[in-house]
């Protein structure tokens, strides 16, 4: 079996992070609280409880290389938090935002961090020694809708969006004095950009985006759709090439490159989905991972009703249904999913997923035979 550990934390999870070390995780059980625990003596304890914000926080991202816990909320604010001693001790952020902030990623050098926000704006935050704060730079009027997700590429300076107007988009975030050297080219567009110039906007999806990730080489990205469709991009630049999976079930909310031939996305369908490149770089859906084969005693046309009245009343998972879908450790949609890489040398096999049923559950791939050619 693909989970290989699983936790009821709450009766709802928005968002989680681990530590560098993954011995912490930090979750935020739908409040306005962030709740941090720690595995003593194989039961998980809270030893933590963050509370600063006043309304549901709905983006949580601990940096490996600082220690630092970054959230942002509701309420428009963002917090760092730096540990001191046994205390978590937080720094305001000033976003300068009039709606609500949806999500939060920092870079992979850990010296800045991107926020998304229901403002159609970005606000890329950097810590300015001199002044001993966090200040922000906002790439603004480019998109015409809250920003639902952000990544950013590998190389620390380009960074890619999805918005509810349908458009995934990338930009350049360098900044002078943050971002060490000059500017070279990448692969994926050109780094000499100025901050918040568009490398590329994408109009693949006529619906809602979310869930935006970057390959581990930085040469490809794929998002989701709210129309149950997945979008696999390539060579990002002028003329970048897009191919689309069509879904046969629920929409996803988040996706997760596993390698440069493998992709895993999870959603409303509360089990994750396997998405594979062949040879050629065509895309297709393998499976699902949690899949289980379920029996009905009905005929073929009751059981085809009792499917549908299944799906129709979200009660498929209460074994009255065949569809496999949404038989698995998840009772509910899947709303996060965060890698468990232990170092930058070691190949990406595990993986943790939280959602709407309070639940984190931990996925291993290597015990997946069918998958290993992928990883």
């Amino acid at each position: 079996m693909a989970a290989i550990a699983f936790h009821q934390f709450a009766d709802c999870i928005t968002c989680h992070a681990w530590s560098p070390d993954q011995s912490m995780l930090a979750l935020c059980p739908n409040n306005n609280e962030v709740h941090i625990y720690k595995l003593v003596e194989e039961s998980w304890e809270r030893i933590h409880v963050l509370q600063k914000h006043d309304q549901i926080i709905v983006g949580i991202d601990w940096s490996k290389s600082s220690n630092r816990i970054v959230t942002v909320s509701h309420d428009r604010n963002s917090y760092v938090w730096n540990e001191e001693g046994s205390l978590w001790v937080p720094t305001l952020v000033i976003l300068r935002l009039n709606r609500a902030a949806l999500c939060v990623q920092w870079s992979p050098k850990g010296n800045k961090f991107a926020v998304g926000s229901g403002a159609k704006t970005v606000c890329i935050c950097y810590y300015e020694q001199e002044n001993n704060w966090w200040v922000s730079k906002l790439i603004r009027k480019r998109h015409d809708s809250s920003v639902t997700s952000v990544a950013w590429h590998p190389n620390n300076v380009l960074i890619a969006t999805t918005s509810t107007d349908g458009k995934c988009r990338v930009f350049s975030t360098f900044i002078k004095g943050v971002d060490a050297g000059k500017p070279k080219k990448s692969g994926s567009g050109s780094l000499d950009a100025k901050f918040g110039e568009q490398i590329v906007q994408l109009d693949l999806s006529y619906c809602w985006a979310f869930g935006v990730k970057w390959s581990p080489s930085g040469n490809s990205l794929a998002y989701v759709g709210h129309n149950s469709m997945i979008y696999f991009v390539d060579q990002i630049g002028p003329s970048p090439l897009a191919q689309s999976v069509t879904l046969r079930d629920l929409p996803l909310r988040d996706v997760m490159f596993v390698s440069e031939k493998l992709v895993i996305g999870a959603g409303f369908d509360c089990n994750p989905m396997v998405f594979a490149a062949d040879g050629t770089g065509l895309w297709s859906f393998v499976r699902y991972l949690d899949e289980k084969k379920t029996t009905s005693s009905s005929g073929r046309y009751g059981s085809q009703f009792t499917e549908a009245f299944g799906k129709f009343y979200g009660s498929s998972k209460q074994g009255t249904s065949n569809d496999k879908g949404r038989a698995g450790v998840h009772d509910n949609c899947i709303t996060c999913i965060v890698p468990l890489k232990k170092s930058e040398g070691t190949k990406l096999t595990s993986f943790s997923t939280s959602g709407l049923d309070g639940k984190v559950v931990i996925w291993d791939l290597k015990s997946q035979e069918d998958l290993l050619e992928y990883l």
